[in-house]
């Protein structure tokens, strides 16, 4: 018998009066009867998580249409005619494999010319569940930093259980092991860069309890083989982070180092490095690095400076700017127009290659620096679809893509960004059926008259009666944009069974530039939930869907969103899906890694922000006597980036008022919960077993 499940019945018997609260905003210093939930393992939590696990497993895998919908799961994330999805190294290709035999992954290589033509002709690298398994440790590749030019000598990064603290290993992939009396650094949130074959730039905790109020490092060392370590630059406890740059320029030369000081999330600070003393670069403090090409060091402006517009993209010379990093100037590369917004820059030998969006569509242009003059040319490519920039090589002007839409499976195209060509590689297969449904864009009005873009895929077939099950996604945080993707679960899981899907494009997201972000920033945090509020009753409006037919999903910073919603509305939606989510928006800034997170949200600590934050915070706008709709909350117990406290309490909270709640908690994954395949499509096939019992039934 489980000695501690009386403690933990007892913990769960509040009063529910306790945690209804009065109009208003709630009182700064309330008592938080779940707060002992924050405690990751601690033995009463754990017991907790493992009494609602054992009863989420009973709810979602024991419907009758789970193991159907796990097995389509399984087919699609562990099928042998995926893309492997490439990356550029030594002059071939890098590609992590995972599938039922290699869950933790295979990396592995193939030369260029064998993947291109569709037959790659791979050889092992490292074999990570060989590895979990010696070492007896739930290794998961977290990715590979490879010294130029040769990239035979790699910082091999390894998470256990998928989080995002990292142990950091030299790696020789000619002989495919770690290199004896190598680099070697413990496990620990840390950013680390090669300067030569001999030292490294490491941003790490040196000291115990050296980390910013983030958890993240501030202190720039370099460090030589002979494991002397030198101070390059220091920050304060009050930033976000530090983290090293290094500008690479022929046959990987390090032309430059430069320390990123986050001030804040979105405030930066670029050092210049290498003289008597730091040197700060003329930027304003919403800039962010994003490229060096033929000489010139390229940023994005999120506020504008003089006559550079916010959003642009600038270059400086470096030369002018070793001569006078405050004095030197910078020069216009390109400007977006109010329909467009700059997703991903990246770097070729010698050409700049940026993904935009245009009205929420993807398109592609090569930037060129000739005669003192940034020169651009647009590659053709599919219209109406997403385009990512999947790898850049450096050696040449190879570029791989991959292009997308919701209908449309995710194909990969190789681009030569100096002759402006680009040519399909590869596809995946229809992972479902694509003539059923059809692809549509709305706008709605928001409560202060913004009109804001939505995507849905609905069945053909379907009356517009309001009956359609329909799931809508958002997010609108960060200025992450959320354009056209191909989602094969939610083909074959959702939609290949009737359903609906609705992308909302909502404020606080990248879709239309920083404007399009900031225009909800902290105080103006209600408008993000108002135009997800309006694109719901658009829905309606339009007999799309209904409140009985009608769930939404958010993940992260989705779950604020989502959490908020149901709170705020809980009329609009019958299913509320919350993944490692934030949601305890009083307490966030004191769970790791959420300090980092004030420039978007507020500071609670600040009275004038803990007001307007009380104002939406779900966990403590929960009221007594209120018919929400029944939620399903899911975490990770591994997830080091948004605490798992923020999931459990609210399900705590939401068990306490007698509203019925499903919760469910994997203890391993990371923040993505998505480590390996088997994994992954559990994930989706409870997701899914949910939203039919509430949308479909």
């Amino acid at each position: 018998m489980n000695t501690l499940l009386p403690l933990l019945c007892a913990a769960l018997l509040v009063p529910a009066a306790a945690l209804a609260q009065a109009s208003g905003p709630p009182r700064a210093g309330a008592p938080d009867p779940f707060q002992w939930l924050e405690e990751v393992d601690g033995a009463r939590a754990m017991a907790w998580v493992e009494d609602q696990n054992a009863k989420a497993q009973a709810r979602l895998d024991g419907d009758p249409r789970y193991e159907t919908l796990l097995a389509e799961a399984q087919a699609i994330f562990s099928a042998q005619d995926r893309i492997s999805t490439p990356s550029f190294r030594a002059g071939g290709v890098d590609n992590l494999w995972q599938d039922d035999a290699n869950p933790h992954g295979l990396w592995r290589h193939a030369s260029l010319a064998s993947y291109a033509a569709g037959t790659p002709d791979w050889a092992p690298v490292l074999d990570m569940d060989a590895l979990a398994k010696t070492e007896n440790r739930n290794w998961f590749f977290h990715g590979a930093d490879c010294l130029k030019p040769a990239e035979t000598l790699c910082l091999v990064e390894l998470s256990d259980g998928g989080g995002d603290a990292v142990e950091i290993r030299e790696f020789d992939t000619t002989a495919r092991t770690f290199v004896a009396g190598g680099f070697t650094l413990p496990e620990g949130k840390q950013s680390v860069a090669w300067l030569d074959a001999d030292t490294l730039l490491v941003a790490r905790e040196w000291v115990p309890g050296e980390v910013t109020e983030s958890g993240y490092a501030y202190v720039l060392k370099s460090l030589a083989r002979d494991g002397t370590a030198t101070e390059l630059y220091r920050g304060q406890a009050t930033d976000v982070s530090v983290s090293p740059l290094v500008l690479r320029g022929e046959g990987g030369r390090a032309d430059a180092v430069i320390a990123r000081r986050g001030v804040t999330f979105y405030d930066s600070d670029y050092m210049l490095l290498g003289g008597p003393e730091p040197v700060r670069l003329p930027l304003p403090k919403k800039a962010s690095y994003e490229a060096y090409v033929d000489g010139q060091v390229v940023f994005s402006l999120q506020e504008a400076q003089g006559d550079l517009p916010q959003g642009a993209l600038v270059a400086f010379d470096l030369t002018a700017l070793k001569a006078d990093p405050a004095g030197a100037k910078a020069r216009l590369v390109f400007a977006p127009g109010p329909r467009q917004a700059i997703q991903q820059v990246r770097a070729t030998k010698g050409r700049l290659v940026v993904a935009l969006l245009e009205d929420v569509q993807g398109a592609l242009d090569v930037h060129d620096f000739t005669g003192g003059q940034w020169r651009a040319t647009r590659l053709d490519l599919p219209a109406e679809s997403n385009i990512v920039l999947q790898a850049v090589s450096g050696r040449d002007e190879a570029v791989f893509l991959k292009v997308e839409g919701f209908l449309t499976p995710t194909s990969l195209w190789l681009a030569d960004a100096g002759l402006g060509s680009a040519r399909q590689v590869a596809a995946l297969p229809d992972r479902f059926d694509p003539t059923t449904h059809l692809v549509e864009q709305h706008w709605a009005t928001s409560s202060d008259g913004a009109q804001i873009p939505y995507f849905v895929v609905r069945p053909k077939a379907a009356a517009l009666d309001g009956q359609i099950p329909t799931l809508m996604l958002g997010y609108g945080g960060f200025e992450i944009a959320m354009p056209p993707r191909y989602m094969p679960e939610a083909g074959k899981l959702w939609m290949a069974r009737g359903g609906a899907f609705v992308l909302a494009n909502i404020r606080g997201g990248g879709e239309f530039g920083p404007a399009w972000h900031q225009a909800v920033l902290r105080e103006n945090r209600q408008l993000a939930f108002d135009d997800f509020a309006a694109i719901a009753r658009d829905l309606s409006a339009r007999k799309i869907t209904s409140p009985r037919r009608l769930g939404i999903y958010g993940r992260s910073n989705g779950g604020v969103l989502t959490s908020v919603s149901m709170t705020q509305h809980p009329e609009l939606w019958n299913a509320v899906v919350i993944e490692s989510p934030l949601i305890d928006m009083l307490r966030y800034h004191r769970l790791p890694a959420g300090a980092s997170w004030i420039g978007e949200y507020g500071d609670p600590e600040v009275p004038e922000d803990y007001a307007f934050i009380a104002r939406y915070s779900a966990q403590q706008n929960l009221q007594a006597g209120t018919s929400y709709p029944e939620a399903y909350i899911t975490t990770n117990t591994r997830d080091d980036r948004v605490h798992p406290g923020h999931a459990r309490k609210f399900a705590a909270a939401l068990e306490a008022l007698d509203v019925p709640v499903i919760y469910y908690e994997p203890t391993f994954g990371g923040h993505a919960n998505d480590a390996d395949p088997k994994l992954n499509a559990a994930r989706w096939a409870r997701h899914y077993a949910y939203l039919m019992q509430r949308l479909m039934d």
